[in-house]
This record gives C-alpha cells, structure tokens and sequence, in this order.
C-alpha cells in the first residue's frame, strides 16, 4: 500500500496539478491539506471520474483536509478530539485496508510568540494524546501530513534564516520530539537517515530555484506500520510545474 500526503494550498488553483500527479504516482492513498474550501466546494466530481473515493473535512478559504483512495475509506474521526470550540478543518482520520490514516493540517504558528503559537502548541499535545489512544489499538497506523515542525537544523536550508519562525521554535520541536519518543517512525528519515530532504519552498525571494527548502511534511508510522515499511520518497519535481504548490508529495509503502 503506497500511502501519500500532499498540501494542495488551494484545491482549485491546483485540481489539474493534482490529477496530474495521482495519475503519475498512483498511490492507493493521499491524504491532502489546505484544500481551502467547503465540503460542497470540493471537486468531488472530477476526482471520483478518476477513480478515487474522496473523504474531506473542508473550511470556507482556509485549511481543510482530505483522503482519496482507490478502494473504499471508512472515516473514523472527523477534527481533532480535544477541544469542542476548535473550528478549524485540521484534522480527518479513516480506515483504508485495514490500516488507519490520518491527514493532519498542523497549525503554523506564526507570529510568535501569540495566540497562534499558543494554538499551535496547545493543538500538538491534542494531537500527542490523539497519537497514543491510536497506538493502544496495536494496528498499522500512519499519520501523515504538513505538521508545520521543521523537526532538526539539517531539515533546513538556513537556521539563521528560520531561526525566529514558529515552525522551528524549541517548543514546537519538543512537542515533535515529544511524540515521536512514544515510538513513532519517521518514514523519510528511515529512508534517508540523513541529508537534504526538503518537502516545501516558499514562493517568495526564489526559494525554489535557490533551493532554499525546508521538510515539514512528515509520515509517522505506528511499530505494526513500520514493521510493513517497504520505502519511502518525496516527489520533488512536482514543484517545478506551472502553478505547482509549494509542497511536493511524500509518501511511504507498506508491504
């Protein structure tokens, strides 16, 4: 099972770049982020014509997340538990095959220090106590998504550059680390242990063409997932395409 995530930002500006790649790619799964629209907005249509089955938890211009998959995903949660009054579209989670998938939009954080950070902050350890109620089922679990952590300095293009920035903040790196030291996989860095392994450049100052990147889009995978881990790649030159995202697709398979 090839399990993807891919941060779309904007289902409408990027369906024909979308349906591009998941003809190229053919993954069983992808998990997308910021599709920013409603659930009635999503072009449903268009991708069930391709031959995928859609779930999507959707928010009017911002955020909003989706699973398409080629056979059939039974949704098992909708928004992330933990807090009632949290409105925001972040989080979708499903059963596909006997595996549990979640598509994860963490918060980004910025400006901080303020009240965004401490949403991102108060959000990841909704997310921790999400990951362990999941881990107690002792089933192959991934949980992919842009968690928006720029996790190690060798995960960056410049430090300095990022250095005041929420997604690598010490707090937002130790929530990071904090979950992974329950015993998650981290599915690029199995594959790639260590070196460049960007997932995201920003539109601005030619971050692209300078290669100026940085990897926030992570596939943690549970111990009965990692047991299956088969490989793991990040689809790079989709970002060098007319009206590409700012995110390239990662993704991980199982056997």
């Amino acid at each position: 099972m090839k399990i993807a995530t891919f941060n779309v930002n904007g289902i409408g500006a990027r369906l024909p770049r979308l349906l591009e790649w998941l003809g190229e790619a053919q993954p069983d799964v992808a998990c997308l982020q910021e599709v920013k629209c409603v659930d009635d907005a999503f072009p449903r249509a268009a991708i069930e014509d391709a031959g995928w089955h859609v779930l999507v938890h959707g928010q009017k211009g911002f955020n909003g997340v989706a699973i398409l998959s080629k056979t059939p995903a039974t949704e098992a949660q909708r928004g992330l538990p933990g807090d009632p009054a949290d409105e925001q579209a972040r989080y979708l989670e499903a059963d596909v095959e006997g595996v549990r998938i979640a598509s994860i939009y963490l918060p980004n954080g910025n400006p901080q220090p303020g009240p965004k950070f401490d949403y991102k902050l108060a959000w990841m350890e909704r997310l921790h106590a999400r990951a362990r109620a999941l881990w107690a089922l002792e089933r192959p679990v991934v949980l992919c998504g842009d968690y928006n952590v720029i996790p190690t300095d060798e995960d960056v293009w410049s430090v300095k550059a990022m250095a005041d920035d929420a997604l690598m903040q010490p707090e937002s790196r130790a929530a990071f680390r904090s979950l992974m030291n329950d015993g998650w996989t981290d599915a690029i860095r199995t594959k790639w242990p260590s070196g460049e392994a960007f997932t995201f450049w920003d539109y601005q100052a030619g971050a692209w063409s300078r290669n100026a990147g940085f990897r926030i889009d992570h596939l943690l995978l549970s111990p009965w997932a990692a047991d299956r881990f088969a490989d793991a790649g990040i689809d790079k030159a989709v970002r060098g395409r007319e009206k590409a995202s700012d995110h390239v697709p990662a993704w991980v398979e199982l056997a």
